[in-house]
C-alpha cells in the first residue's frame, strides 16, 4: 500500500477506533447503570435508543455539512462532540441527565462515519478503494476490542464513571487530524465547477431515475443491519447475563467474540475486490442471518462463543462492505449527503432494535424468538441486495 493511502487510512482509522470504543462501552456500562440506578428493561432499551436517535441526526447533519463545509472539518468537529459529551456523561446525577447527554454523544458518533468514509474514498484510487475503507472499518474491531478490556478491568474495580472519563480523552486526537488528514482539494475543485446545490435539492436529487434504485436499496439495508447489530450488540452482556453467566464472565466472553471482528474484516477486505460489493455484502449477510439464529438457541459456553464469534465475524465483515458500497454509488457533489442520509435512515433500525429487545425480554420472550427476528431482518436485507443492488468494482468516482 502507498505510503500516503497508508498513512489516510491509519489517522482515519483511529477516529474510526475512538468512535467504536464510545459506542462499545454503552453497551457494558449499561449493565452496571441498571444495577446502580435500580433501571427496568425498557428504561435501559430506551438508553441505547436515544443514543441512536443522536447517530441518526449526527450522520443526517454532518453528512449535509460535509458537501458544504468539507470532509476535514465536519471529521473534527464531530470527534470534539462525541468526546466532550462522553467526559460530561461521567458526570450525570441521575437516568434523565444521561440520557439527554447520550443523545449529544451519539450526534458526534454518528457523523462521524459517514464523513471519514467519504473522506477516504475520495483520496484512494479505484482498484484498492473498496479493500482501504473495509480495512478502515476494521479499527471498528479494535475499539470494541479496547472498550471490552476497559469493561473488563476498569469498571468493575473503578466504576462506569471513570471509563468513561478515560474514553474522553479522545478530544485529544483531533490536533492529529488537524495536522495530518489531507485537504478536501478534489471535491472543492469538483463542486467549484459547478452550481452549489441546496441541501433540499441535494436531498431530492438522491430520489432522481439515476440514484432512486440505489437509495431505495440502501436505505433499507441500513436499516435492517442497523436493526439487528445494535438490537443483538449493545445488549450482548445482557442477554449473556440473561443466559445465566456472571457479569464478569460475561464481560470476558464478548471480550472472545469481539476479536473474532478482526478476521471477518480482513476476509471481507481480501474478497472485496476479486467477488465484488454486491456479492460479499449478500454472503456476509447471509452468514450473519444463520450465526444470530443459532446464537439464539446455544444454552453452553462453547456453543455460546462459537456461535458469538461467527456473529461477529460475518456481521462486521458486512458493515466493512456497506461502508465501501454506499459512497461509490453516487458523484461528488451529493456524496456526503447521500452517505449521511443513508446511515441516518439506518439508524432508525438503531433506535428500534434496543428498544424493542427490551420489551421483548419484559413480555419474557425467548432468547430463540428474539434472535429469530433479527434473522428475518437481515434476511430482508439480502434479497433488496440482490434484487435492487449493481456492482461497482473498478468504477472511477466521479
Amino acid at each position: 500500500m502507498e505510503k500516503g493511502i497508508g498513512k489516510l487510512l491509519s489517522v482515519t482509522g483511529c477516529a474510526w477506533l475512538f468512535d467504536a470504543m464510545d459506542v462499545g462501552l454503552l453497551s457494558f456500562i449499561l449493565v452496571a447503570i441498571q444495577k446502580d440506578w435500580g433501571l427496568s428493561q425498557v428504561q435501559v432499551g430506551w438508553l441505547g435508543s436515544v443514543n441512536s436517535i443522536g447517530l441518526a441526526v449526527g450522520a443526517i447533519i454532518f453528512g449535509l455539512l460535509a458537501d458544504t463545509k468539507g470532509r476535514k472539518l465536519m471529521l473534527m468537529v464531530t470527534l470534539l462532540t462525541f468526546s466532550v459529551a462522553t467526559g460530561l456523561s461521567a458526570l450525570a446525577s441521575g437516568y434523565l441527565v444521561f440520557m439527554v447527554l447520550r443523545f449529544f454523544v451519539g450526534l458526534g458518533l454518528g457523523g462521524e462515519l459517514p464523513v471519514a468514509s467519504t473522506l477516504v474514498a475520495e483520496h484512494v484510487p479505484q482498484h484498492i478503494r473498496g479493500r482501504v475503507i473495509v480495512l478502515l472499518e476494521s479499527f471498528w474491531a479494535v475499539g470494541w476490542l479496547l472498550a471490552s478490556l476497559l469493561a473488563y478491568f476498569v469498571i468493575p474495580a473503578y466504576g462506569w464513571r471513570i471509563t468513561l472519563v478515560i474514553a474522553s480523552l479522545s478530544a485529544f486526537y483531533v490536533f492529529i487530524l488537524r495536522r495530518h488528514l489531507p485537504t478536501d482539494q478534489k471535491a472543492v475543485t469538483k463542486n467549484s465547477a459547478r452550481p452549489t446545490l441546496s441541501p433540499w435539492q441535494r436531498i431530492r436529487k438522491l430520489f432522481e431515475k439515476p440514484y432512486r434504485r440505489s437509495t431505495i436499496m440502501l436505505w433499507l439495508v441500513w436499516f435492517m443491519i442497523m436493526f439487528s447489530y445494535y438490537g443483538i450488540f449493545l445488549w450482548l452482556p445482557n442477554v449473556l447475563v440473561g443466559k445465566g453467566f456472571s457479569m464478569v464472565h460475561s464481560f470476558g466472553y464478548v471480550v472472545v467474540m469481539t476479536v473474532a471482528q478482526l478476521p471477518g474484516y480482513f476476509t471481507a477486505a481480501w474478497l472485496v475486490e476479486k467477488w465484488g460489493r454486491k456479492s460479499v455484502l449478500a454472503t456476509f449477510l447471509l452468514g450473519t442471518a444463520v450465526s444470530a439464529f443459532a446464537f439464539g438457541f446455544a444454552t453452553t459456553v462453547p456453543m455460546v462463543l462459537l456461535s458469538g464469534m461467527l456473529l461477529s465475524f460475518f456481521n462486521l465483515g458486512a458493515w466493512g462492505v456497506l461502508y465501501a458500497y454506499t459512497p461509490e454509488l453516487y458523484p461528488t457533489a451529493i456524496r456526503g449527503t447521500a452517505n449521511g442520509l443513508a446511515e441516518g435512515f439506518g439508524r432508525l433500525g438503531g433506535i428500534l432494535g434496543p428498544l424493542a429487545i427490551g420489551v421483548f425480554l419484559s413480555k419474557h420472550l425467548s432468547f430463540e424468538a428474539i434472535f429469530a427476528v433479527f434473522s428475518l431482518a437481515i434476511m430482508v436485507a439480502v434479497l433488496t441486495i440482490l434484487v435492487l443492488g449493481r456492482e461497482t468494482k473498478g468504477v472511477e468516482l466521479d
